[in-house]
């Protein structure tokens, strides 16, 4: 809610009118930051508003927007006392505890502040959009979480038995804390494990599965039935695959969490993948492709007709990256379909279908569907098997943009995986434009990255070049709080490629294996997953062992 204290400061300055500041004041939402409205003001200068406050309360202006903060002082507020006192942690020392604010009458609430760190504290003014930087890295804590929990139901009936079991408010709470915590941090996915005699629930978190409770085997059943009757599936039936979706606003944003089940020896497996659409990556510049990388693949989607795949294992990042091409493609005057198993994300102006296979929507069914639907532009989720190939390949010939994946080791496979598939080397070559190859590499944990003794031998047997070798310096976290003790925090995309050169489509049509058509790709300066491996070691932002694992099958 907008302070009235603030607006008064706000209008001694002039820069904004009070007529611009009543629609801000009559906000009623407590868990909206309004000040922040004053950025969507055309005429409205924070910084140079920021700096006429700070001389006029006689406190220090720090512009803070590339300011290093450290994590551990930002976890030193919550984000709903963070939203109370307009205040953040930039530092921490023996004597105080400094805190960034936007609004300087909040130092009149210096006492109670001091009271919440249990410690002194200082004030420095930043501008309005340097302190929401800061604070959008703030955290909620589960217990913040859970009073922000809605369940959002779609129009689909639900079962008429979903009261076979007894869910009680217990099991009802531990659920949402269950979510509440994957949501904070970060997992892409949630196990929901029985066994014999124990029960236990694992979250993945930057690739690797972590297990987080073992709650009582009692509590299994009416676990796994309240996820069923949350995702809309079916109770009574458990010995079949169901899968169902979860739609939760948590802290205030949407989030879908995908459910599978699956019927095992001593009960039903639940898995749930995230699905947060504030986290996806659209802008195609921030995917972490290098730059030769990039104009490659941006060439080719810009190409009025062919096709551009996308190849990797599941969880690498291969939706995003489609995601990413087609926003770019999105305009007013391009008609975008796309066939998916599931849907993950809704994006405004693209022509979304669900992949239904009981019913007959196949991914050939609907590619044939779009076909006559004058498209421009066609993404399908996966080139599974021949049809579909066939069908993708066919549009690509006619003047039809699309977009795929394919699961194989490196972007050279794929192509040889086309022509095994049953399509012609001369249809390949004629209809495909880029392949893209990729992995997701754990990102090294900033708060307790050191430097890692490696030996040049070592180095020079990853694929480093003995030159480069002696002038790498090669880092990996401690483990500490902020990364769960396993030095790594967040994950880094490598990619290989793939350019469909002169010289490659000659050996494609010359039925050449994958290794030979890889050998001619590097030479037109195509860079390996293992190449872009090592320069992320180079760089500073993964360790040796991921890169290593992450190209384990390239031989070059």
């Amino acid at each position: 809610m907008f302070r009235k204290e603030f607006a008064e400061v706000i209008s001694q300055t002039g820069m904004v009118p009070v007529k611009d500041l009543r629609p801000l004041l009559l906000e009623k939402d407590p868990l909206k930051i309004s000040e922040l409205d004053l950025l969507n003001l055309s005429f409205f200068d924070d910084v140079k508003f920021a700096k006429q406050l700070a001389e006029k309360y006689k406190l220090t202006f720090i512009e803070l927007t590339k300011a290093k903060i450290k994590e551990r002082t930002i976890k030193l507020i919550k984000k709903g006392d963070a939203i109370k006192f307009r205040a953040m942690p930039i530092q921490k020392s023996a004597k105080s505890v400094t805190l960034a604010i936007y609004d300087p009458t909040i130092i009149e609430q210096k006492t109670e502040l001091q009271a919440l760190f249990q410690h002194p504290v200082e004030f420095i003014l930043t501008n309005i959009s340097a302190w929401k930087k800061i604070y959008e890295r703030a955290t909620e804590s589960i217990e913040e979480l859970l009073g922000t929990i809605r369940e959002v139901r779609g129009d689909e009936k639900k079962e008429d038995n979903i009261k076979e079991e007894d869910i009680g408010d217990e099991v009802i709470l531990l659920v949402n804390k269950i979510l509440a915590e994957a949501f904070i941090r970060k997992a892409s996915d949630i196990h929901v494990e029985p066994y014999e005699k124990d029960f236990r629930i694992r979250f993945r978190i930057d690739g690797s599965l972590d297990v987080v409770q073992t709650p009582d085997k009692k509590l299994m059943l009416p676990i796994v039935s309240r996820l069923k009757i949350m995702a809309q599936m079916d109770i009574s039936e458990k010995r079949k695959p169901q899968d169902g979706r979860i739609k939760l606003m948590v802290g205030n944003k949407p989030i879908d969490y995908r459910v599978s089940s699956l019927p095992t020896l001593f009960g039903e497996k639940i898995v749930l993948r995230l699905l947060d659409s504030s986290n996806l990556q659209l802008d195609m510049t921030k995917l972490g492709m290098e730059a030769r990388q990039l104009k490659v693949f941006q060439d080719a989607i810009n190409q009025p007709y062919g096709m551009c795949l996308v190849t990797g294992p599941t969880g690498s990042g291969k939706t995003t990256t489609l995601y990413s091409a087609i926003a770019e493609l999105n305009k007013v005057d391009t008609n975008i379909s796309t066939a998916e198993d599931p849907v993950e994300f809704n994006l405004m102006g693209i022509n979304q279908v669900n992949v239904k296979k009981d019913i007959g929507l196949t991914f050939a069914a609907a590619l044939k569907s779009f076909l006559r639907q004058d498209p421009d532009i066609i993404m399908v989720g996966e080139i599974r098997d021949f049809e579909v190939g066939e069908i993708a390949v066919e549009a690509a010939l006619t003047g039809h943009l699309v977009l795929s994946t394919l699961h194989t080791n490196d972007a050279a496979s794929t192509v040889t995986r086309l022509i095994n598939m049953g399509i012609e080397p001369f249809l390949v070559v004629a209809a495909l434009n880029v392949v893209v190859a990729q992995r997701l590499c754990r990102r090294i944990c900033p708060e307790c990255k050191d430097e890692h003794k490696v030996s040049i031998e070592e180095l020079v047997a990853c694929g480093i070049a003995p030159s480069s070798a002696e002038k790498i310096k090669v880092y990996k976290g401690r483990g500490c709080d902020y990364c769960g003790g396993s030095g790594y925090k967040g994950r880094v995309a490598i990619y290989e490629v793939l350019d469909m050169t002169p010289l490659v489509k000659e050996l494609v049509l010359k039925h050449a294996s994958a290794d030979e058509i890889k050998k001619q790709a590097i030479k037109d300066g195509m860079k390996t997953l293992r190449m872009t491996a090592l320069t992320k070691v180079a760089q500073g932002m993964t360790t040796l062992d991921e890169a290593i694992i992450n190209s384990a099958a390239d031989k070059f």
